[in-house]
Formats: C-alpha cells, structure tokens, sequence
C-alpha cells in the first residue's frame, strides 16, 4: 500500500510541475503540442519559436531535475533501498507508471477533456495524441525507461557511497 502511495504523489508531482509550467495559458506549455499546432500557433502570432524554445528549457530541466530527485528520495531515504536490483527495479517501477499516467491521464483525459488545452486559432488541428501515437510513445518510451531505472539505481549506489 505504502508504494501505491508513493507512485500517485510522484504522479501528483508530475502534474503539478505541468500545471506550473503552464499557469494560466495553455500556450506557455506549447512544446507539448504536436508540430503542426506548433506552427501554426507561430503563423497567427501566438507566441514565436524562440519564445517556445526558451519556456521548454525553463520546464525541462528543473522537471527532469525534480523527478530525479525524488525518484531518488522515496527509493534511497523513504524506501531504504539500498541494493542495485531493488533500486532498479523500484525505480522501473515508477518511470514505467509515470510513462502510462502521462500517456493516460495527462495526454488523453486532461489535455483531451479539457478546454483550457484547446488554443484560439488552432481549434481544427487535431492535438489529442491518438491512441495508437500514445501506444507508439509509450511502447518507445518503455524500453527508454530500462535504461533510466539504471541510471537512477546507479545513483542511488552513489549516494550509499556518499552518506
């Protein structure tokens, strides 16, 4: 029970950090949409290229840097993890959730049920990732996660060596 716990506030998380990103105005998270909203949100003025470049750098690196960090948190310190299999296998664990949430809740529930998500002047672009896109995402995005479970159990070692 303590880990499904753990798995939905790293999910709330997630969320929050989106919600943050965007605040108030869905184009502030416009590196989320497909290319096709994206261009055409450039062609009537929404925002420009640069603008979009410089809010995804602003979102990513504190996001992947919050994730980590607490990925590493709940594993190290709350779980007591200290061993290489079950670092790694607790953190597939969460990437592998945090992959389906993001496919799942974020991309179809929230953004596909949600007006704030829908931007003036690009209502007849579809931006909903179909279920077959979030299938190929997600299937890509799986794999990608073996490998970053490594990464963060090797962390998580580092730090056993540390404290």
């Amino acid at each position: 029970m303590k880990i499904v716990i753990e798995l939905i506030l790293f999910c709330i998380l997630f969320t929050l950090m989106v919600k943050i990103a965007v605040g108030n105005d869905a184009v502030n998270g416009l590196y989320f949409y497909p290319k096709p909203v994206q261009e055409k949100a450039f062609a009537i003025g929404l925002t420009d290229r640069e603008t979009m470049k410089r809010k995804k750098k602003r979102f990513m690196i504190p996001f992947f840097i919050m994730m980590t960090v607490s990925l590493i948190m709940i594993i190290k310190i709350w779980n007591g993890v200290s061993d290489f299999k079950d670092a790694y296998l607790q953190s597939l664990l969460f990437l592998e959730v945090m992959n389906l949430y993001d496919g799942i809740i974020i991309d179809r529930l929230w953004v596909g049920h949600d007006p704030f998500w829908k931007l003036k002047g690009c209502e007849e672009i579809p931006y909903v990732q179909t279920w077959d896109q979030i299938m190929k995402k997600r299937s890509i995005l799986a794999v990608i996660w073996f490998l970053g479970a490594a990464i963060v159990s090797l962390m998580i070692l580092g730090l056993k060596v540390i404290l």
